[in-house]
């Protein structure tokens, strides 16, 4: 049974280890692979950071904050990431969830996902069973693998 809670120091070194694993995949972020645990926790911060885990197996992650500072600091955003043999298990969901849930306690008015790669069906199937609606879609602004071009959504739920 997999349990939500704030990242620990200890968890640290798995975290860079599902970051280095989504990285190299290409599919689902625009960003290079970290080459250390520093890079990782550079990248991988917010105002919130949580791991999904079964005992002491992390099976995936999640940051949350602002969207943008200042005037747009009333607008949340969060990331998350789920390893392979995780996946398919609704631990996407259970992050998600939890996410929508600490950014209204916070009294964030919406949360806007700034790049989902229209590729990743399941994510975008997942945001929008949980009231997300595509806004807008950025064409062919991520490169795939194998050289071709995916569309960028910019997904938005009210809160």
């Amino acid at each position: 049974m997999a349990l939500i809670r704030p990242v620990e120091e200890a968890d640290w070194p798995q975290v860079h280890d599902l970051v280095v694993e989504v990285a190299s995949a290409g599919q689902t972020y625009a960003m290079d692979v970290p080459a250390s645990l520093e890079e990782t926790r550079s990248f991988w911060s917010g105002e919130h950071v949580v791991v999904a885990v079964d005992e002491d197996k992390l099976l995936g992650s999640a940051k949350m904050h602002a969207n943008r500072p200042a005037q747009g600091s009333h607008v949340g955003t969060a990331s998350f990431m789920v390893g392979e043999a995780a996946r398919g298990q609704g631990i996407g969901r259970l992050m998600g969830e939890y996410a929508v849930d600490w950014l209204r306690s916070r009294g964030f008015e919406a949360i806007q996902f700034n790049a989902v790669v229209s590729t990743n069906t399941a994510a975008v199937r997942l945001w929008e069973s949980l009231g997300f609606a595509v806004v807008g879609t950025v064409p062919a602004a991520f490169r795939l693998p194998d050289g071709a071009y995916a569309d960028l959504h910019v997904m938005h739920l009210a809160l």
